[in-house]
Parts: C-alpha cells; sequence; structure tokens
C-alpha cells in the first residue's frame, strides 16, 4: 500500500470535489440552514430539512474548520467560509430545531415550521456534536451550553428514546437497540471538553459495557442490533436482525477510545469483532457489504437488505485503516484494499461530485441522488477526512 499517494487521494476527493459541492449546493441563503435532497447534478428537488442533517452539516463544517489550519491545501478564506456556514446553519437550528425546550424536531418545511414531532433521539445526538464543534470553533457559551443540556436530555432518554411518541404496545416486549449506545461513544469524545472528567469516564465506561459486553454476543461472535431489556438474545426479526455496517462503525469508535484510554486490550477485541462483521457481511457473489442480516438466515423483514449503501463501506474503509494503523493487522490491510476498490468503484461518480449512496446487490446505481433524508454532509466527507488522516499517519511511519 503507498499510504502517501492514498492520503492524497483521498484529501483531494474531499477539498476539490466533495466539500465544494456541499458548500455550492446545500447551503439555503435565503432562509438558512441547508437544503439536503439534491439530485446528482446538484438541483434541489425538495426543501424539507431534516433536523440530524442540519446537525450533520455543521458538525462537518465545524470540524473541518477545527482540524486544517490554513496550509497549501486549504486556504484561509475557505477555512472561514465552512465556519460561517456552519454558523448560519446553527443559527437556524437554534431558532427552528427544537420546541423552545431543546426537544428537536426530526423534519422542518424550509422555513421552519415543524413537520415532525421530535421522535428520533438521533436528532438530539447530532445537535449535541454540532454545538459542540462549532463552540470549540468560536467560544460561544451559548452553543456550549446547548450541547450540554442537550445532552443530558439524551441520557434521560436512554431507556425509552422515543418516550410518547413509542409505537410500542402497553406492556409489548420490550427491546432496547444497539444504535444508541454506539453513538454515546463517538458524541462522548466529541464534547469532552464539555463534561467534567468524572462524569466523562462514567459515560464511556457506561457505553463500552453495552457496546462490549451487551450487544456483542460472544457466543454467535457477533454484534446483534436488539436485545431484551436484560440484556438477553429474543428470537423474533428485531432480534435476530444484524447490521454490519452499524458494528463495523462502531469498532472505530472504540478504537478511537481504546487510543484516549490507552487501552490496547479495547483495541484489539475492536478490530477482532470489525473483522469477524465484514466477513459476514461480504457478498460473496457479487462484492459489497450487504445492508441487513439474519443471524438465523431467516427471511428479512427488511426489502432493501441485499442493497449496498454508501456509508456502510466508508465506514469500514475507517475502520479498517485504524484498524491496521493501531495493530499492524494485514487483514485489516487487506479488507481495507478490497472495500476501497469496491467503494471507489461504485459509489464515487465520475461525472459529478459527490457520490451515490445507493446501489443494488449487483452494484449498480438505484438512486441517482446525492442527498435526501437520510444521505447528507457527512459520511462521505468525514470517511474521506478520517482516512486521509490516518493514512498521513501511516505513512509518516
Amino acid at each position: 500500500m503507498d499510504a502517501k499517494a492514498l492520503a492524497a487521494q483521498y484529501r483531494d476527493e474531499l477539498l476539490g470535489r466533495v466539500m465544494p459541492f456541499w458548500m455550492e449546493k446545500s447551503i439555503d441563503k435565503e432562509k438558512g440552514g441547508f437544503f439536503t435532497c439534491i439530485e446528482r447534478d446538484g438541483e434541489v428537488y425538495d426543501t424539507d430539512k431534516f433536523i440530524w442533517l442540519q446537525g450533520r452539516e455543521v458538525w462537518m463544517l465545524a470540524t473541518l474548520y477545527n482540524h486544517l489550519p490554513a496550509s497549501e491545501n486549504v486556504s484561509e478564506e475557505t477555512r472561514q467560509q465552512w465556519l460561517q456556514a456552519a454558523i448560519q446553519g446553527a443559527e437556524f437550528l437554534r431558532k427552528y430545531g427544537h420546541d423552545g425546550q431543546l426537544n428537536w424536531y426530526f423534519s422542518l418545511d424550509r422555513d421552519g415550521n415543524p413537520l415532525v414531532e421530535p421522535y428520533n433521539i438521533f436528532s438530539y445526538t447530532f445537535a449535541v456534536i454540532a454545538f459542540g464543534q462549532l463552540y470549540i470553533a468560536t467560544g460561544n457559551e451559548e452553543y456550549a451550553d446547548i450541547a450540554k443540556r442537550t445532552f443530558d436530555i439524551v441520557l434521560a432518554k436512554v431507556d425509552c428514546p422515543k418516550g410518547r411518541w413509542s409505537k410500542a404496545a402497553k406492556g409489548a416486549r420490550a427491546l432496547k437497540t444497539f444504535d444508541l449506545p454506539m453513538i454515546l461513544c463517538n458524541v462522548a469524545l466529541e464534547i469532552e471538553p464539555l463534561l467534567e472528567p468524572d462524569f466523562l469516564n462514567r459515560t464511556i465506561e457506561t457505553c463500552l459495557h453495552e457496546v462490549l459486553d451487551v450487544f456483542y454476543r460472544p457466543e454467535l461472535d457477533m454484534i446483534v442490533e436488539c436485545v431484551s431489556k436484560d440484556g438477553q438474545l429474543v428470537d423474533c426479526h428485531e432480534g435476530r436482525l444484524q447490521n454490519p455496517g452499524h458494528a463495523i462503525e462502531a469498532m472505530w469508535f472504540i478504537m478511537d477510545l481504546g487510543r484516549r484510554l490507552e487501552r490496547q486490550d479495547l483495541i484489539e477485541k475492536a478490530v477482532h469483532i470489525a473483522l469477524r462483521e465484514v466477513e459476514m457481511g461480504w457478498d460473496k457473489q457479487y462484492g459489497g457489504i450487504f445492508y441487513f442480516q439474519d443471524r438465523l438466515g431467516r427471511p428479512m423483514q427488511q426489502l432493501e437488505w441485499d442493497q449496498k449503501l454508501w456509508w456502510v463501506h466508508i465506514e469500514t474503509l475507517i475502520t479498517m485503516l485504524k484498524g491496521y494503523e493501531l495493530t499492524g493487522s494485514e487483514e485489516c490491510l487487506k479488507w481495507f484494499e478490497r472495500v476501497h476498490e469496491y467503494t471507489w468503484t461504485h459509489f464515487r461518480d465520475a461525472e459529478y461530485p459527490e457520490w451515490f449512496g445507493y446501489l443494488n446487490r449487483r452494484g449498480e446505481v438505484l438512486l441517482t441522488l446525492k442527498g435526501g433524508k437520510w444521505k447528507g454532509c457527512f459520511h462521505v466527507p468525514r470517511g474521506l477526512f478520517q482516512c486521509w488522516q490516518t493514512l498521513e499517519r501511516i505513512a509518516a511511519k
């Protein structure tokens, strides 16, 4: 692997094609906030605004500003444009994104009128990291206060994330899901400067326990998406569900925590799980990683189970590179090279900037969109940034 050349490839794609696309096409200069429903050529096809994607774009812009000083690759003018775009997005969120008590709506119309109630916990988690990173960029204490207070609400909702908007019948089978403890592993580190050390450490330990002791099942050697409230396997559609992308993404969060805590055991365990998940998730007939699987091989409820999604592959690239960097695992390097080839061949659009998001099982483009209700300025630029930075560290060794 030529780490230096690959670092330049990821850097140039991020700075030369992907971020300019979002800066040009997504900023709503009239109403504020960001458009995310964007066609292949950059045309906006729907103006509704989804809170978690608004938060993600604020976070991405503030993160690039915070982590990339002015250099031969990034001008100070570009950095300031990122920062101003992040601020205008945050101000739109601050004004319209919640009910006045920091309960964050799921979606708004273009003007900021709420469309869907605050049922989705991830509207909250991405508001946390958005305002947390923007506080680091600006020193604005109001942003820090929003991040901390929202994080407190998230922690208070862990046992019942949807609250009164839950569709479950009273007394129904109770399950808890992997996605929230997974994302909290990342959120805790994102807002570390805002948290008391003891509180941060307790939160991290709780998240690590949930991910590695509850949802990772050593008897199966895999992560499951749902368990019972008391942490037991459940034989139902939800209880058998596997999401390889979720599990693999969580492992680079764990690796980052392992580095932060100086715990090589966490890193080694994360590498083992990530390799197991990608081996199980890889489509041996057509290539690429399946979206969903059933741990017992039963028929899937999710009709999109065999699709190949952008974020699954990009998060795998990050995880395998970090695994190789931190442990020297040749298996991680082999998987990085295999997924790199598939991802750059199938998801990258050679004609227009930004990447496709949705392929069928054979690797053919299903939707030409570059953004929508679920895809925005997040996984592609974050993945390019993470891979660029990791490859530079590998090359420096």
